[in-house]
C-alpha cells in the first residue's frame, strides 16, 4: 500500500471526515470511557497513516509512558521474526533446548526436548499448572527464572494444546538474548524501536524484585529478571503513539518507510486465524466479517490492527482488576465510526 508518509519523526493528524470517518460517533467515545471505562488513560486511533482521534484521561498526555503488560508478548513476537531474518536463530522450528545446552545434559524427557520455538509462539507447550492459574509469583521468587521455567516446561500434557504461558514468553526472551548476544531491550532499540520512531528504552537498573519493582509503580523501561534478561511476558513501557507505530508497522506487512523491518511472511503467519484464536503471541478476532488481530495486556492495554479498515487502535490503561473489554468498546463504538 502507497503511503504519503510514515509517521517515523511525528504522526500527522487529519479531520476524521477526511478520512471517511464520523466525527459524530467519536465525540461519543469521551463521554462513555469517563464513566464506563474511566481506567483508560489514553487512545490513539490511527485511519489511513493519520490520526483521526487522540485523547487522554486521568491528567495523562501524549508523552507519558505506562506498564503494557502482556502487550510486550507481541513485540516478542517481532523480535524473534527478525532474528530469523537475520540468521541468529534458524527457524521457527528449532528446538527451544539448543539455545540452553547446560540444560540439556540433564534432561532426558523426549517431550522437552521436542518443545520448539512455534510451541511457544502459540502457547502450545505443556506446563503443570491448571489453565489461566500459572503461579508467576512463584517464578518471580526465583533466583534463575530460565531454570525454573526449563524445569516447568512440558510437563503435564501433550504438545499442541493451547495454554497461555506467560513463562514461555519469557524464555523467548532469554532465547534472543542466546542468539544475538543483546538483551530484548537492546535488540529491540536497534532493529525495532528506532528504525520506526519510537522512542528508545533507556536501561533501568533494577533495584530489587518486589511486587512494585515487577508489575507496579516502580516498572519503567523494560523490566529484567534477576539475571539481566528482559522479561519476555510483561514489563515493558510504552507510548500511546509508540503502541500505535508497533501496530502501524504490522499493518503495512512489516515494511515502513521502504524498509522492511520484520519479514511479511513472518507478519502474515503471525496474524493467520487458527482454531485456538491465537497467532505467534497476538490474538485473533473475526466477527461480523471484520478480522482483527490485537496485542493485549492486563488491565486493558490494547494495540488492535483491522486491515481492511486500514485501521490501528492504541488504548493505553491504568491497571485494575477485571477492566470491562476492550474488544467490546472497538467493535461497537469504533469500527462503526468508519464510513465504508
Amino acid at each position: 500500500m502507497q503511503r504519503d508518509y510514515w509517521p517515523t519523526t511525528e504522526w500527522q493528524t487529519l479531520d476524521p471526515q477526511a478520512l471517511k470517518m464520523d466525527s459524530d460517533k467519536l465525540s461519543e467515545l469521551g463521554p462513555m470511557i469517563k464513566s464506563e471505562y474511566s481506567n483508560i488513560n489514553g487512545i490513539v486511533i490511527v485511519k489511513n497513516g493519520y490520526i483521526a482521534y487522540e485523547r487522554y484521561y486521568n491528567g495523562y498526555g501524549p508523552d507519558h509512558t505506562y506498564h503494557v503488560a502482556s502487550v510486550t508478548k507481541s513485540i516478542i513476537s517481532a523480535l524473534i521474526g527478525i532474528a530469523i531474518d537475520k540468521r541468529y536463530i534458524d527457524h521457527v522450528n528449532q528446538k527451544v533446548l539448543d539455545f540452553f545446552p547446560e540444560y540439556i545434559s540433564a534432561c532426558h524427557d523426549q517431550q522437552k526436548q521436542d518443545i520448539a520455538i512455534r510451541h511457544l509462539l502459540t502457547m502450545t507447550v505443556p506446563y503443570p499448572f491448571e489453565d489461566w492459574h500459572e503461579p508467576l509469583e512463584k517464578m518471580c521468587t526465583q533466583p534463575d527464572w530460565i531454570k525454573y521455567i526449563l524445569d516447568m516446561l512440558g510437563q503435564k500434557g501433550r504438545i499442541g494444546t493451547f495454554k497461555y504461558s506467560t513463562a514461555g514468553a519469557h524464555l523467548l526472551s532469554a532465547i534472543i538474548t542466546r542468539s544475538t548476544e543483546k538483551s530484548a531491550r537492546e535488540f529491540a532499540n536497534q532493529h525495532l524501536f528506532q528504525p520506526i520512531g519510537m522512542k528508545e528504552i533507556p536501561d533501568y537498573e533494577m533495584k530489587s524484585f518486589g511486587f512494585d519493582d515487577l508489575f507496579g509503580k516502580n516498572v519503567k523501561g523494560w523490566v529484567e529478571d534477576p539475571n539481566g534478561f528482559s522479561t519476555g511476558g510483561w514489563g515493558l513501557s510504552l507510548s500511546p503513539r509508540d503502541m500505535a507505530r508497533f501496530g502501524f508497522l504490522y499493518l503495512n506487512d512489516g515494511l515502513w518507510d521502504n524498509q522492511q523491518i520484520i519479514p511479511k511472511r513472518w507478519t502474515t503467519e503471525s496474524t493467520a486465524m487458527n482454531l485456538n484464536q491465537y497467532g505467534y503471541l497476538w490474538w485473533l478476532r473475526k466477527e461480523d466479517g471484520v478480522f482483527a488481530y490485537l496485542a493485549m495486556g492486563d488491565g486493558g492495554h490494547v494495540i488492535c490492527c483491522i486491515p481492511e479498515k486500514d485501521l490501528v487502535i492504541a488504548i493505553a490503561s491504568e491497571f485494575t482488576m477485571n477492566p470491562r473489554d476492550r474488544w467490546t468498546l472497538i467493535k461497537e463504538r469504533m469500527i462503526p465510526a468508519v464510513i465504508d
